[in-house]
């Protein structure tokens, strides 16, 4: 009798366990309906990453998933309280869950008022503590207010009529260290972190970041390389640099480390151009509007900024403008080494505006002008 009793005891939990959503809460990127975690099933891969472009004016958008071969429709409404992606990714963010412990980024912080940071960038790092396990996931976004921690799942209203992104990465706890070194020359103002104490003692780096404290010393710009955890894992490399670098990133960092020509999505100032005046590294200015998916978008309304190289298989997401402003200012950006990512953004980036060179062969005039550049920065 009392052999039956607890086997009752124990259907009853489990019936109330189905019922009440008593499922393993995750650290992990997800399916677009967040029933599970982002794997190759054909090819075994495991899981690692979800890409998310929400044209202006849509609450949906569009989502790349492995393999990537094509965007599909995302499948709630990004306010909506079930049924999606980053929804369930930030299951751990807006509530608290046993061993998941996280850190978030924002420039214009949810809930805080007055921040003064030249930073602009957004994102997450959530982590499984408990033992034995191995995984981790960080979120790169451009919504500002967002994601509110510890209050029920939401989504800004207002930002419904900006176009966004949200990238999704799932790492190996190991990663983290890597892209703390990445943040700490951003100086990114962090909003909420829980990670224990335990978990810095073997990162110097994620400790200076969750502590405040910033470069005061060169390299004042550095590259860090990271990989999915996936089998075979996909290769991203992260840019980044400080206020004390003087270096405009598009061009002085990104196009000079891919040794690449790079098309631009970008709101752009009145300063910077598309320039060819460097052989096989042209900046090139993606055309607006552009179409998502069969889905419009532009610089007016679109606070996005990615590239990828005029021919290759990188895309990256970068968190300021292409504007001279920013050569003073901290930038990050995040390049994954994907073909079929390349492929769906190079068809968003089809058309672009011209850059144009007029070159005189004259001695007299060359003598002149050399004259005027007699003092140049060095190529260090």
């Amino acid at each position: 009798m009392i052999h039956m009793m607890k086997k009752l005891a124990l259907l009853i939990s489990l019936i109330h366990c189905i019922f009440h959503f008593c499922a393993a809460q995750t650290s992990k990127c997800q399916q677009a309906n967040g029933g599970g975690s982002l794997h190759y099933s054909s090819q075994q891969s495991s899981n690692y990453r979800a890409i998310l472009y929400k044209p202006p004016g849509q609450k949906r958008g569009s989502l790349l998933i492995p393999p990537g071969a094509a965007w599909e429709g995302y499948p709630a409404d990004l306010d909506a309280g079930a049924g999606h992606s980053f929804l369930k990714t930030f299951e751990s963010v807006v509530a608290a869950q046993n061993n998941k412990n996280f850190f978030a980024y924002n420039n214009v912080a949810p809930g805080v008022v007055g921040v003064r940071t030249k930073s602009n960038s957004k994102g997450v790092v959530i982590l499984d503590t408990s033992a034995g396990l191995d995984e981790a996931a960080w979120i790169v976004h451009t919504v500002p207010g967002y994601p509110k921690p510890r209050v029920a799942y939401t989504f800004p209203a207002s930002e419904y009529a900006n176009g966004h992104l949200l990238i999704c990465l799932t790492i190996s706890e190991s990663q983290i260290e890597p892209i703390a070194a990445a943040l700490s020359l951003a100086s990114p103002f962090i909003y909420y972190n829980d990670v224990p104490d335990a978990e810095l003692d073997s990162r110097p780096s994620l400790k200076k970041v969750l502590n405040g404290e910033t470069a005061m010393k060169p390299p004042f710009s550095t590259k860090q390389n990271i990989k999915t955890q996936a089998n075979p894992s996909v290769p991203v490399q992260i840019f980044s640099k400080s206020e004390r670098s003087k270096y405009e990133i598009y061009q002085r960092i990104i196009s000079r480390q891919l040794k690449k020509t790079i098309k631009v999505w970008t709101r752009r100032d009145k300063k910077l151009k598309a320039n060819c005046k460097i052989p096989g590294r042209h900046i090139l200015l993606v055309s607006t509007p552009i179409d998502v998916n069969m889905q419009a978008s532009s610089l007016e309304t679109d606070v996005t900024n990615w590239l990828i190289p005029e021919n290759g298989d990188i895309f990256c997401a970068v968190d300021k403008p292409y504007a001279i402003s920013q050569k003073y200012e901290p930038a990050v950006a995040v390049c994954i080494q994907l073909a079929n990512i390349f492929a769906r953004f190079n068809t968003i980036a089809a058309k672009y505006e011209p850059a144009v060179a007029v070159c005189i062969q004259q001695a007299n005039i060359f003598a002149r002008f050399n004259t005027i550049a007699a003092k140049v920065d060095s190529c260090s």
